[in-house]
């Protein structure tokens, strides 16, 4: 990382379309910000474990285990850089290309990101559980439990961590746009005592 460059850390579950825009905008801001975004595994299945929740909600939770394992599984076989492709490759195939949750869509995605597709075998194995939940843990606990994905940790203006929830955009938003929307990111996140803006979505991912 050269001099003067800062990092953001970003938490992702591969199946939230709402964390693939974010990211996909935070991959602009990189461009035209000059910082670094690292990607980091938390977990909807954990965060919603032991709710009350509708059937088909509940369902894709259950499903929604398989990507978040094979996604710790890798990096620990390769490290966690390779999260910034594989999660890339889980997005198109899963958002853009509309596909279910399946072991052949897992050994696609891997090898789309040129990793072992037998690690697609890590989607039913609780080895890597352990691991997940202390990846899902440390981007939650500065934000709380009360939000979901995407998580975003950024340096605070006395180099303490600042943590919030989204944005949530759609479309993601390009070029300067993008770093505008970075810029008011940051002077919100860094005013002590602010919590939260929000307003009804009234429409769905654009994915463009």
């Amino acid at each position: 990382m050269s001099e003067g460059r800062s990092t953001v850390d970003m938490w992702f579950d591969p199946i939230c379309p709402w964390a693939w825009m974010t990211s996909r905008w935070l991959l602009e801001v990189e461009r035209v910000r000059g910082l670094t975004v690292r990607f980091h595994v938390m977990s909807l299945a954990v965060l919603n474990s032991g709710r009350d929740l509708p059937e088909a909600y509940a369902e894709l939770m259950e499903r929604g285990w398989g990507p978040v394992r094979i996604c710790v599984a890798a990096a620990q076989k390769y490290g966690p850089g390779v999260l910034r492709d594989l999660y890339t490759a889980f997005g198109t195939q899963i958002h853009l290309g509309g596909r279910e949750l399946s072991p052949d869509l897992y050994r696609d995605t891997l090898a789309e990101a040129g990793l072992d597709p037998a690690l697609a075998g890590a989607a039913e194995s609780t080895e890597y559980d352990e691991a997940l939940r202390a990846s899902h843990d440390a981007g939650m606990r500065p934000v709380g439990l009360d939000v979901g994905t995407p998580v975003i940790h950024v340096p605070g203006a006395g180099g303490e961590t600042v943590a919030f929830f989204g944005p949530v955009v759609t479309p993601a938003p390009r070029g300067e746009a993008a770093g505008r929307l970075w810029d008011g990111c940051l002077l919100v996140a860094g005013t002590p005592g602010f919590y939260e803006i929000k307003r009804t979505r009234t429409v769905g991912p654009i994915f463009d």
